[in-house]
């Protein structure tokens, strides 16, 4: 008879078990933080003063706005700027935390439960009524689909049924998150992402739009002044 060797695994008391090293799911550690614009070389003086006027007249409207109430967002028209003093405006202003990207039109598709999909015909059911139910401004209204036992067949159906809209938007901070909309009504698809990249939470909302793409009051207050710094450096550099 050949012996066998087995391992003993002794658990009791006075037994000292190995103990498995915890795994962390790997968190953002870098930080997009605002960066001053950079300043064009060489401006013209005439195109530098018209895009300094036109930020101090938005920023005139910015002044007294209160985004807690329902008043409507200020808003600035720039087809009336010239083609230089255009790009300066652009050159200023830069790129935010924040961008969006629209895309053409788009149509629904035929949704049809396949075989296999478990849990998306409940998920669409609630969703159908998410959307009958809303009435502004009630709360988001979030399905976390993160942990959510979704079979292959299951992602298919909920893709037909919520295909990608023409909204696509960028939250940038500690890692990114990338909200989509799709062709149902109030439904956005809002996905958090890590600084590698890595999925973290992936969530569906019924909301007419996502919180975490609006802009908080410290934010606006924070644009105040930095708007209002970067139109003193615009004046000082029109009269050098």
């Amino acid at each position: 008879m050949k012996s066998l060797s087995i391992p003993v695994r002794v658990i009791g008391p006075g037994s000292q078990p190995e103990e498995e090293p915890l795994q962390y799911l790997d968190m953002p550690h870098e930080m997009d933080t605002f960066r001053m614009p950079l300043v064009p070389e060489r401006t013209d003086a005439e195109a530098l003063s018209e895009a300094r006027d036109v930020l101090q007249e938005f920023l005139e409207a910015l002044e007294p706005w209160d985004p807690l109430l329902a008043s409507p967002a200020p808003m600035l028209a720039l087809t009336g700027l010239s083609p230089a003093a255009r790009v300066i405006v652009n050159q200023m202003l830069g790129d935010g935390e924040v961008s969006i990207k629209l895309d053409g039109e788009r149509r629904a598709h035929i949704v049809e439960i396949v075989e296999g999909a478990m849990n998306s015909p409940a998920l669409l059911h609630e969703i159908t009524e998410q959307i009958a139910q809303r009435k502004p401004p009630s709360p988001a209204h979030v399905i976390n689909l993160t942990l959510f036992p979704l079979t292959p067949e299951d992602h298919r159906v909920l893709e037909k049924a919520l295909p990608v809209g023409p909204v696509a938007i960028i939250s940038r901070g500690f890692g990114n998150c990338r909200i989509t909309s799709t062709l149902a009504r109030n439904v956005w698809r809002v996905q958090y992402f890590n600084t590698m990249n890595t999925l973290i939470l992936n969530t569906l909302e019924i909301v007419e739009a996502p919180e975490v793409a609006l802009a908080a009051p410290e934010d606006i207050e924070d644009s105040r002044e930095r708007l209002s710094e970067l139109i003193e450096w615009m004046s000082e550099s029109c009269t050098a």
